[in-house]
């Protein structure tokens, strides 16, 4: 980046082009969001910063920007955000809790790939009273619809009423994957609460609202998947 002194001189020797033409006046002003300025021949844009943010995603949602039946999605719950980003992994519609969205490609790619090991945790209730001795399906692997086996580490809350309160803890992100998994061992989810995605967790964030992530934040997940 040039000093203002630098500026004027580059634009003294016609090395700068503003939308196919030379600049020869001193002070031109720019619109940085339309104009193309080239000078020496490069092109010249405003560093951009990359965003990140957590949403606490209500039920009933669904987790994608656009739907062509008018559903309810989660672009309406950031329409004051300013940029377009995009979900980190999914919930389904009646799943909800902590969703991380982004305009890093990057990041985004390498926190849902299961080879970074980013483990997810999740609050689930199910129907039926769950014991101790069912909780070794998940260690052992459960063979999902598409015939994947599915691990998790999971353990009991509380019983209520026939129903259990779970923490299950995932790396992986295959869709539906616990409602598949507590189904075919014949526990049923109810609602299910993703709580916290790597060390983030929902606190401070009130359903349907969201967040920046602190920059520490940012820095910790790109140390985990190793970006820096």
């Amino acid at each position: 980046m040039a000093s203002r002194r630098g500026a004027d001189t580059l634009i003294a020797e016609g090395k700068v082009v503003v939308n196919g033409e030379v600049v020869t006046k001193l002070g031109h002003v720019i619109d940085e969001s339309t104009d193309e300025v080239l000078v020496n021949g490069v092109h010249c844009r405003q560093p951009q910063s990359n965003v990140y943010i957590a949403m606490n995603k209500p039920k009933g949602y669904l987790v994608t920007l656009k739907d062509d039946f008018g559903r309810k999605t989660i672009q309406r719950l950031i329409t004051n955000l300013g940029h377009r980003v995009y979900p980190i992994g999914r919930l389904d519609l009646d799943s909800e809790g902590l969703l991380l969205l982004t305009d890093d490609g990057e990041l985004a790619f390498r926190l849902a790939h299961p080879s970074y090991g980013i483990k997810k945790l999740y609050t689930v209730r199910v129907k039926g009273n769950f014991s101790q001795e069912n909780l070794r399906h998940f260690f052992d692997g459960i063979a999902l619809e598409d015939g994947h086996v599915a691990h998790a580490k999971a353990k009991i809350l509380d019983n209520d009423d026939n129903t259990t309160f779970l923490s299950i803890e995932l790396q992986e992100g295959r869709k539906r994957e616990i409602r598949q998994m507590c189904k075919a061992i014949g526990y049923p989810v109810i609602s299910l609460v993703r709580v916290k995605f790597d060390d983030i967790t929902l606190q401070g964030i009130d359903k349907g609202k969201w967040r920046y992530l602190l920059p520490v934040e940012v820095e910790r997940l790109k140390r985990k998947v190793g970006m820096i």
